[in-house]
């Protein structure tokens, strides 16, 4: 049997996913590869095929089996071994499945060859996650994101996928020759495509600096909600500032970065990012479509780290998520970074049991600042809060000065840029201030408050 589907292509309006051609749910069988040579990522193969599982229940499918299948090493034609392809074609057949997802990145060739032998459409890791991204991306932004990553991905299958492109079609006639074939025009135009979107998305990137700039002279430091998938960023985002941003328990909820004004509990405002999250494998095209977004990640004074400890392989997320900043240039020596342990309410305080050590809030550091909490329900979110303002104040300075009582202007701008801890009854020569200036407003005030400062 074959019915594999021929992918379409519009390139007014994108690719036409396998899933927008088939509006039922498709009957699909997941493929677990367990070698330990190419798994790149901590996470144990159960540990991979609970995440792949969720991955698959992102979108609309009908998943009848999950297996793991243990290989020595990859073969360079269809990954598996011939025996364990001739076994996953009969179970295939006997299960009338029209759908293989594997968990690895497949060259075309590996991809091409793994259709042809098992008769059904196969899609790789990077496929599965660009069909979701394509789902949830919501904003013009996120959709042109998604379909860069999508088209990049698409320009190395063309020949696999698009067997009826090679043959040829007419030239203009005065050119002569055999014309051009159809794939080598498919090719171009994709091509075309690529180089719009970049520009588009260039585009965006220089707004968004843009519109930053005003953002750079206002006091409101830039806190970033960074975590694996389906850790609780939004649930903790929306508990903070009332927001609306969708939270439910699937993986890649959120795509689309949200920014909401938080007040700290001694005051303070800050400007709260929620952004994409991170997984294991995250295809490459996707972090750097996805650059522009995150780059609100690699600006932010302080990020927050969300963990879900619930989850039983948290350690490595954490590690994945860490590879995901260091590729985006974030350096925890200059950034600082919280943990915030989500999900507490979820563990299990038995002693006897393996639940993870929720540590107490502490100061925060280079990657030390632990705050335990349930964004849920709310325990443990002031703790947070009060480790935010901690780290923020670790890389601020406080100064005293004196303003002359005529010289509001300045006055208003000590208000709208700095922290000001104290104010004085008026004197003399004016009224004396103790204020905390965070790191991105030092030059401006040195500039405008230099010969009147003695340090705090």
């Amino acid at each position: 049997m074959n019915n594999n589907p021929q992918p379409g292509f519009d390139f007014k309006r994108g690719p036409s996913t396998y899933f927008e051609r088939h509006k039922a749910p498709t009957v699909t069988a997941l493929i677990s590869p367990d070698i330990r040579t190419l798994r790149a990522s901590p996470l144990s193969a159960l540990a991979r095929q609970e995440e792949f599982s969720a991955l698959a229940r992102a979108i609309r499918l009908d998943v009848v089996f999950h297996d793991i299948v243990p290989i020595r090493a990859a073969k360079p034609a269809t990954f598996f071994g011939p025996g364990q392809v001739t076994s996953m074609a009969q179970k295939f057949e006997q299960q009338d499945v029209k759908l293989a997802l594997v968990d690895t990145s497949l060259s075309p060739i590996q991809q091409r060859n793994l259709e042809r032998d098992l008769g059904v459409k196969v899609l790789d890791r990077t496929a599965l996650i660009l069909e979701i991204f394509g789902e949830r991306a919501a904003t013009r932004e996120g959709v042109l994101q998604v379909e860069l990553a999508h088209l990049n991905y698409q320009k190395s299958r063309l020949v696999r996928s698009w067997t009826h492109l090679e043959r040829q079609r007419g030239g203009f006639g005065f050119l002569g020759g055999p014309g051009e074939s159809q794939i080598e025009s498919d090719r171009r135009q994709l091509r075309d495509r690529v180089s719009a979107l970049e520009k588009r998305i260039e585009k965006i990137r220089r707004t968004r600096a843009m519109q930053r700039k005003p953002r750079d002279t206002v006091p409101f430091p830039l806190v970033a909600l960074v975590g694996y998938t389906n850790a609780g960023k939004s649930t903790l985002f929306n508990r903070l500032t009332g927001a609306d941003v969708m939270a439910k328990d699937v993986l890649f909820a959120t795509l689309d970065t949200t920014v909401r004004k938080v007040e700290l509990p001694h005051g303070k405002e800050i400007i709260l990012s929620d952004t994409v999250g991170f997984i294991a494998d995250l295809p490459t095209d996707l972090v750097t479509a996805f650059r522009a977004t995150l780059e609100e990640v690699t600006l932010a004074d302080v990020i927050i780290h969300m963990r879900d400890v619930s989850n039983p392989n948290h350690e490595a997320q954490a590690k994945e998520v860490l590879n995901v900043l260091s590729e985006l240039g974030v350096n925890p020596d200059t950034t600082p970074i919280i943990e915030a342990w989500n999900k507490i309410d979820l563990v299990d305080a038995d002693p006897t049991d393996n639940a993870p050590n929720i540590p107490k809030p502490k100061p925060a550091g280079t990657i030390e600042a632990h705050a335990g909490i349930s964004a849920q329900t709310g325990e443990g979110v002031d703790g947070l809060l009060l480790a935010i303002e901690d780290a923020l104040a670790k890389g601020s300075r406080s100064f005293k000065l004196t303003i002359p009582h005529a010289d509001g202007q300045n006055v208003g701008w000590l208000y709208q840029h700095c922290e000001v801890l104290e104010q004085d009854e008026p004197g003399e020569e004016g009224t004396q201030y103790s204020v905390r200036v965070i790191p991105r407003h030092i030059d401006g005030f040195l500039e405008r408050f230099g010969q009147q400062l003695q340090r705090a």
